[in-house]
């Protein structure tokens, strides 16, 4: 009996990571990749302008 009781241990551990986990991803907001890719945009921009002037 004792045995059981230590494999409970990891399995009830387990189990609550992965309630854990699953609320966690629920509750985070989607953000878009719009911002990231606006400042690509503007320092590719700013890369060809530095080169083009020389």
């Amino acid at each position: 009996m004792a045995a059981l009781a230590w494999l409970l241990i990891p399995l009830v551990a387990g189990i609550a990571a992965g309630l854990w986990g699953g609320w966690v991803n629920r509750t985070r907001k989607v953000r878009s990749d719009g911002p990231e890719l606006d400042g690509y945009a503007r320092f590719r921009e700013a890369m060809e302008r530095s080169t083009s002037g020389t």
